[in-house]
């Protein structure tokens, strides 16, 4: 393994110290992020950063197969539901990175675990933050029952008003935008939205330390109304 980059530690340093924003990690409504009055299911994705080509900092999605049932042909980060046999959400996140597109969990660096996003089907979807020191090492083997391609995009383009569109949703009366990112890989066009738009504008907002250059208006009830969730 060639030497790990710089810019990847002080990321990796930086990131072990996160902590949730006041507004998002409310002992009276919440336990360990997950809501006191819902019994939700959960599930954990793998935000799994490395350095570029380039020097910028870079994530791995998943195109899901046109086979899945639901949400077939959507990017997706990879992850899944939690099974009765994992220890805990990072767990959940790497097993699921494993069984999906081939990526060894020795390979990622966990650095830190964001708080949850409830999503409208009573799903609490954890993401985990993971830094991937040797893309080299990862060859992408996608389960071609679950995945279609494996593909990278610049985590930095979650924060820029390039190449993204918004539409206005409303749920119980709270009006809030869901946002698609444009991103071409190859001869090939990608849109991420939903909530691994949603999951990943905040990532690249706690990495670079600033907001989006849009107004991303956010449902109030992600992580302060319990009872009501996103759409996925």
């Amino acid at each position: 393994m060639s030497e790990k980059s710089q810019k990847l530690l002080s990321l990796a340093q930086q990131l072990r110290l996160y902590k949730p924003p006041d507004s998002l990690n409310n002992p009276i409504r919440r336990q360990n992020g997950i809501p006191q009055s819902a019994k939700p299911k959960t599930a954990a994705v793998l935000i799994c950063i490395f350095e570029g080509n380039d020097g910028d900092l870079r994530v791995i999605l998943t195109e899901r197969s046109s086979r899945l049932s639901s949400h077939s042909g959507e990017v997706s980060l990879p992850g899944g539901k939690r099974e009765e046999g994992d220890a805990d959400d990072v767990e959940t996140a790497l097993r699921e990175a494993t069984e999906e597109i081939g990526l060894d969990p020795s390979l990622v660096d966990v650095v830190t675990v964001f708080e949850p996003f409830m999503t409208k089907y009573a799903m609490a979807v954890v993401p985990v933050v993971g830094i991937l020191f040797d893309k080299k090492a990862f060859n992408p083997a996608p389960n071609v029952n679950e995945v279609e391609t494996v593909f990278d995009v610049p985590l930095e383009m979650f924060l820029k008003d390039e190449n993204r569109r918004e539409q206005e949703k409303e749920w119980m009366g709270d009006k809030y935008l869901l946002h698609f990112f444009d991103h071409q890989s190859g001869s090939k066009m990608y849109t991420i939205w939903a909530i691994t738009a949603s999951i990943l504008i905040r990532a690249a907002s706690v990495v670079y330390q600033r907001p989006p250059a849009f107004q991303e208006r956010k449902p109030t009830f992600w992580n302060g109304n319990p009872d009501e969730a996103i759409d996925t």
